[in-house]
């Protein structure tokens, strides 16, 4: 049986955009790409209506191309449980209120049970110093946090 990988709007976006001029954000990109053609299919892919919305926001034809990648990915209900957790971490200071979707990416794939979240938002995601917080709430709820990564860390060996 495949991992179980949970797919956020930031990998889709670094995956369909124009390249950028900042060298940092150019490295995700090409690793976003190196990872998405050569190391996805060891996983299995999933998301939720979250990052249709978010990917469906902004320039149309950006807009299209993203929803175009992310197309295939299998969609996971946003439950009452999801809803529970992802306020619970908003109520808790943990991710800022203003950024609940954050938030909603995290419950469901926690609550969803996968193996990995995988983002480049390191932010209200990817961020060690709230590792520790988030992985509290979702303990204190029965579940067990995904390990939370980039695509970079989940190139193989």
């Amino acid at each position: 049986m495949k991992p179980r990988a949970y797919i956020e709007t930031s990998v889709i976006s670094y995956l369909t955009a124009k390249p950028s001029r900042d060298v940092i954000v150019v490295a995700h990109q090409q690793l976003t790409r190196e990872w998405w053609e050569g190391h996805r299919q060891r996983f299995e892919l999933c998301s939720s209506q979250i990052l249709v919305e978010e990917a469906s926001a902004g320039d149309p034809e950006a807009a299209q191309k993203r929803l175009a990648a992310s197309a295939e990915l299998p969609v996971l209900d946003l439950t009452r449980d999801v809803a529970d957790l992802a306020n619970e971490l908003v109520n808790r200071g943990v991710i800022p209120p203003k950024h609940i979707r954050d938030a909603f990416h995290i419950a469901a794939a926690t609550v969803h049970g996968m193996d990995y979240l995988v983002t480049w938002n390191c932010t209200h995601i990817a961020n060690a110093e709230l590792r520790e917080s988030v992985d509290a709430a979702c303990r204190e709820r029965g579940y067990r946090l995904p390990i939370i990564c980039t695509p970079e860390e989940l190139m193989g060996v």
